[in-house]
């Protein structure tokens, strides 16, 4: 096989300075406590695993229910508004920003992803984005997220749908790329 890199030299990768946003020690810790305090818990503890992502920084509302299998890179980048619910397996790959609203539900197996690398760079530099998702939303199962997107207030996103773009207010939307397929009727008092 040839040496000579054409494409990417991931020897020369470097990670940028606070791209973490915490010292090293501070990351070790969470994803200790993560790994043990956290996923350990019963299910119905949703108190408790409300107080540990806000003690490592997290913006959580109240009456937020977050699965134990759920997994958080770095809490201190992740909002969450009031009443909303995060399914088990989900991943908020919080390298940037994640912005989550009230009343919203990220169903089981999604992806939120702010983190990718420029393959245009040699050295594969990695770069961060924030996602935002609005008020009322439903992200169905196994949906990913790409960095850099919005989805709008009281929108939904069908299961296993890819949001590679923003997705506006008020709509069902699927596929991958997700689009908008429809309207989503306002629910009676």
């Amino acid at each position: 096989m040839d040496e000579r890199a054409r494409y990417q030299r991931l020897d020369t990768f470097r990670l940028p300075g606070n791209f973490r946003g915490r010292p090293a020690f501070g990351v070790e810790l969470w994803w200790i406590v993560q790994a043990t305090l956290f996923a350990w818990s019963p299910q119905f503890l949703y108190g408790w695993r409300r107080f540990l992502l806000r003690l490592f920084g997290a913006r959580i509302g109240k009456r937020v229910l977050i699965r134990p299998s759920a997994k958080v890179t770095y809490p201190w980048k992740v909002s969450v508004g009031d009443f909303s619910w995060i399914g088990d397996d989900v991943v908020l790959y919080s390298l940037g920003e994640i912005r989550i609203g009230a009343n919203t539900v990220i169903s089981q197996k999604s992806y939120i992803c702010t983190g990718s690398h420029d393959f245009n760079s040699m050295s594969f530099d990695i770069f961060s984005q924030p996602v935002e998702i609005g008020n009322e939303v439903w992200i169905a199962t196994d949906v990913f997220i790409a960095p850099g997107t919005c989805i709008g207030n009281g929108t939904i996103v069908g299961a296993r749908s890819t949001v590679l773009h923003n997705l506006p207010p008020g709509k069902i939307c699927y596929g991958n790329p997700a689009r908008v397929v429809k309207d989503r009727p306002i629910s009676a008092p």
